[in-house]
């Protein structure tokens, strides 16, 4: 009989998927610690290692860097063993990067603290690049970006934690002046800077020991298979051909260049804080970078349920309009105002990964992989673009004109997402 109820539209999650989504959605939070913690030790390091602002930025270009490395080699190892053994692999690179943090402590060494953090990152990289297509594909197409924007909802927990657990258990809250730390014998100097050090070696043990505990469940756990429809299968084509796919090719560009943003402004958010407000002390700055990226978690909740509503490129033509404004104001302000506006901006940023990962990859079928390989290894913008802040930096002085270089970052995001709209008006 004929009815013309409109058919309801399909779950963010069905029901079958539920327990697989939920353990592949940890990761997302498990990766965002990691990554949020980099921001507390660009501060740190300064301190502890006697490092310029240029100088600890590398902290972010050595982290990205893996992740670049390990995009390919994490796309061919899902083609051969699946989503499941590229996680496991994935996990138990980031648990020994993170164990290495013990002995980089005791060796005070910066290099050996790059080493660990790019291992760490070899594992972030394998787990990103297994999970964002696996949730992607988990359940109906109409549903990917909102699905993909739940999950990386938690990734909005993991990056609130970062810097509540560096500012706890990281950062010391002991500041010395550089008359304070002149008027230092050179072996109070050394002493200090050596108990700054150790602040690291706690959590980063207790987060290798938690990443250990969490392989284990997941490989105990049966992930179910993906069978695609028969009409999106293709022919076997080399790992590169996907690269013919306009789109993607357009949001590897995008991704690369929002994702440099995102480190760029969470990497200095304390440096700029400390400069605009200086009566607040470091730890009470992380605490506030911990609440911007509470607004990212927020952004991403509300806005796995705004697509359901708002087209996903149209949103985020909005958001990244939204935050060239906001980048716009850090630069030409000054004092709480412009702390204000920078804090803000992680609302805006929150559906910009996911929602340019989702329409990358959109329609790709058995090049879901490949597209997610090459998407990942965009992500090596966040180890280009914070050094190249920290170098206008040091070059022209203060912190201000830093964060002109995220503001064209989301113009590239604004532009992919307004082509993304005259695509699919055709």
């Amino acid at each position: 009989m004929p009815t013309d109820v409109a058919a309801a539209p399909p779950p963010i999650v069905e029901r079958r998927y539920a327990v697989a989504f939920a353990l592949v959605t940890t990761l997302f939070f498990s990766w965002a610690l990691a990554a949020a913690l980099n921001d507390v030790l660009i501060r740190q390091f300064q301190k502890a290692l006697d490092l310029t602002r240029a100088q600890s930025s590398l902290i972010q270009t050595a982290f990205y860097l893996g992740y670049f490395c390990a995009a390919i080699p994490a796309g061919l190892l899902i083609r051969r063993y699946g989503y499941k053994a590229t996680i496991l692999f994935g996990l138990g690179c980031y648990a020994a990067g993170a164990f290495l943090f013990y002995p980089a402590a005791e060796v005070q060494r910066f290099g050996v603290f790059l080493t660990a953090l790019y291992v760490i990152a070899i594992g972030l990289g394998f787990l990103e690049t297994a999970s964002n297509p696996y949730v992607s594909i988990l359940g109906a197409k109409e549903t990917a970006s909102a699905r993909l924007n739940l999950a990386q909802s938690f990734y909005g927990v993991g990056a609130i934690l970062g810097p509540v657990i560096g500012g706890l258990f990281v950062l010391s809250g002991v500041e010395h002046s550089p008359a304070a730390l002149s008027a230092m014998t050179a072996a109070e100097r050394a002493t200090w800077r050596t108990s700054e050090a150790a602040t690291v070696q706690g959590p980063y043990v207790a987060i290798g020991i938690a990443v250990c505990l969490l392989a284990v469940l997941i490989a105990r756990t049966r992930f179910p298979s993906i069978e695609r429809p028969l009409a999106e299968r293709t022919e076997v084509r080399s790992f590169w051909a996907v690269l013919r796919h306009q789109r993607l090719v357009r949001a590897v560009v995008t991704q690369f260049f929002y994702v440099g943003a995102q480190v760029g402004v969470w990497s200095f958010f304390i440096d700029f804080a400390k400069t605009q407000a200086p009566q607040l002390g470091e730890r009470s700055v992380a605490f506030l970078l911990s609440g911007s990226l509470a607004m990212l978690m927020v952004g991403r909740f509300s806005g796995a349920f705004l697509q359901s509503r708002i087209a996903p490129a149209r949103l985020l033509a909005i958001y990244a309009a939204a935050n060239i404004v906001l980048c716009g104001a850090a630069v030409t302000l000054s004092g709480e105002v412009a702390v204000a506006a920078l804090w803000l901006t992680s609302f805006f940023m929150s559906i910009m990964f996911p929602t340019i990962f989702a329409l990358g990859v959109e329609d790709l079928g058995e090049e879901t992989e490949n597209g997610s390989s090459f998407l990942i290894m965009s992500i090596i913008g966040g180890a280009l673009i914070p050094p190249a802040m920290g170098l206008v930096s040091d070059r022209i002085g203060g912190v201000h004109h830093m964060m002109a270089i995220p503001m064209l970052c989301f113009a590239v995001v604004l532009g992919f997402a307004v082509l993304v709209l005259r695509e699919k008006r055709r």
